[in-house]
């Protein structure tokens, strides 16, 4: 199948009838926005079973960086709908694999770190309480969301001591503290605000 090909089945298999295939082949930067609406399709469907191809395919595309991004993304959106890190894992375990066909070895470990972020996240929303060891091993940007969206006391008590940088330990005291006043509110007998989040 020629990469014409392949791009046109993309657009054809999202629905995206807005975008001519000519157009997406010759300009990266309409590609780029053609994949995200792609993999944001992919993402929403309710099988699984096609997205190994989805990102073959996309894989083949010969500029790596546009590429990576859209994986990227794809993984975000599964993760973000996932039930739990099991299934996420298994998701991973079927797509990873494609992830060698990228010459950049920078791009393929920021892929699996990704993944590794979120099957943390996945974690810490389920109830796990992570170490101090484990919580160092997670990016930046993940133990931000995590600090942003935790309502786990003991998982923002650790972010707040242990935090890389010091707007993700800032983000999760304040966090803290705002939970322990709206409790003793509650405690009070003051209805609460009904504020949540994913743990």
């Amino acid at each position: 199948m020629t990469w014409r090909a392949d791009v046109a089945e993309l657009l054809a298999e999202a629905g995206v009838l807005d975008v001519d295939v000519a157009d997406a082949v010759a300009d990266e930067h309409v590609r780029s926005a053609v994949y995200q609406r792609v993999v944001s399709v992919a993402a929403a469907a309710p099988s699984r079973e096609r997205d190994r191809a989805l990102v073959a395919t996309i894989l083949r595309d010969p500029r790596e960086m546009t590429s990576k991004t859209a994986v990227v993304a794809l993984v975000d959106g599964v993760a973000m709908r996932a039930s739990g890190p099991a299934e996420f894992r298994r998701w991973a375990a079927g797509v990873l694999p494609e992830v060698d066909r990228l010459a950049t070895e920078a791009y393929r470990e920021f892929i699996r770190r990704r993944v590794h972020d979120w099957l943390f996240h996945l974690a810490v929303r389920d109830g796990h309480v992570p170490t101090a060891a484990e919580l160092a091993q997670v990016t930046d940007w993940m133990q931000r969301l995590i600090a942003e969206e935790s309502t786990s006391p003991a998982v923002l008590a650790l972010l707040a001591e242990s935090g890389h940088r010091r707007k993700t330990r800032n983000a999760a005291m304040n966090r803290s503290r705002s939970r322990s006043v709206d409790g003793s509110r509650g405690r009070r007998g003051a209805p609460g605000d009904g504020r949540g989040g994913r743990g």
